[in-house]
């Protein structure tokens, strides 16, 4: 399944309160393999420009994560605890959504690479 990226996807976290609208491609889809994503276990969406991502309602109801570096920036639904998107550490410019928060797309049907984001850490297994 392909999505052309002038095609806006809607996507929320799991209780809702955090929905928005993203202008992305699904494929080729990522998994990643720093401590934070291997725990999360998210499919993520090919990097996109900031700009490319609205969120529609819920911003209160975000919380940010940032470990090692702090350049990314994990966000994450303060109630549910789902992570619907981030700031990529490798390009602070570009973002990803996770695929399992977009409405009409299936995860399960899709192949992955693996990035490794665990060389771009500076501390031991973060």
């Amino acid at each position: 399944m392909s999505h052309e990226s002038h095609e806006p996807l809607r996507g929320a976290c799991h209780c809702g309160a955090v929905r928005f609208e993203v202008r992305t491609a699904v494929t080729p889809a990522a998994r990643c393999n720093c401590s934070l994503c291997r725990r999360k276990g998210a499919l993520m969406t090919p990097p996109f420009a900031a700009g490319a991502l609205n969120i529609l309602s819920g911003e209160d109801a975000l919380t940010l994560y940032q470990f090692n570096t702090r350049v990314a920036r994990h966000y994450f639904c303060k109630h549910c605890g789902i992570y619907p998107f981030h700031q990529t550490r490798k390009d602070p410019h570009l973002w990803r959504a996770n695929i399992g928060c977009l409405e009409g797309v299936d995860p399960y049907t899709l192949d992955a690479g693996v990035n490794d984001g665990a060389s771009l850490s500076v501390v031991e297994d973060t």
